[in-house]
């Protein structure tokens, strides 16, 4: 008799969707992640840097953090 290790029926068997927050937060996650690199962009094209120095790597920190927080 075969069983879901041996047949690998686990791996078609449909999955639960994800709750609307959970879907609401990784959306919200990805925003964040493609606006800081966006900003890194801007700022290594802006500075035309080769290396990031320290300094450089301080000042995207900077950009990046929100006032108030």
């Amino acid at each position: 008799m075969a069983n879901v290790l041996t047949t690998g029926a686990w791996l078609s068997a449909p999955t639960k969707k994800p709750s609307f927050f959970a879907r609401l937060l990784r959306a919200h996650a990805e925003s964040n992640q493609r606006r800081a690199d966006r900003v890194v962009e801007a700022y290594i094209a802006a500075h035309g840097l080769q290396k990031l120095s320290d300094d450089a790597e301080r000042q995207i920190s900077r950009l990046l953090v929100k006032p108030g927080q």
